[in-house]
């Protein structure tokens, strides 16, 4: 329907988060770096728990993915709100 917007249903919930980084385990064994947040409902009490795990790769690694899957690489950059931490990846497709 042309002019029509949608509206999302506005939502109030009371939320307790807690991050735990599992050091115990070993949960830091680079290049992989595992977490877990556990979310605890105020209005019944419920928890859940959100287990992560991050794969963090060289610059060369991702470069020669990024060509082995047709891509050329015009540029890499440092994101811009995390310098010298993250790379932001300009690559085309080649024909």
């Amino acid at each position: 329907m042309k002019g029509h917007k949608r509206r999302r249903p506005h939502l109030a919930l009371a939320v307790e988060q807690a991050r735990n980084e599992d050091r115990v385990s070993g949960a830091v064994q680079l290049p992989l770096v595992s977490f877990r947040h556990t979310y605890t409902f105020a209005t019944d009490g419920a928890v859940v728990v959100s287990d992560s795990t991050l794969r963090f790769r060289h610059r060369t690694e991702v470069e020669a993915d990024l060509v082995a899957h047709g891509y050329q690489v015009r540029d890499v950059r440092d994101a811009p709100d995390r310098p010298g931490r993250e790379f932001v990846f300009i690559a085309e497709k080649t024909s």
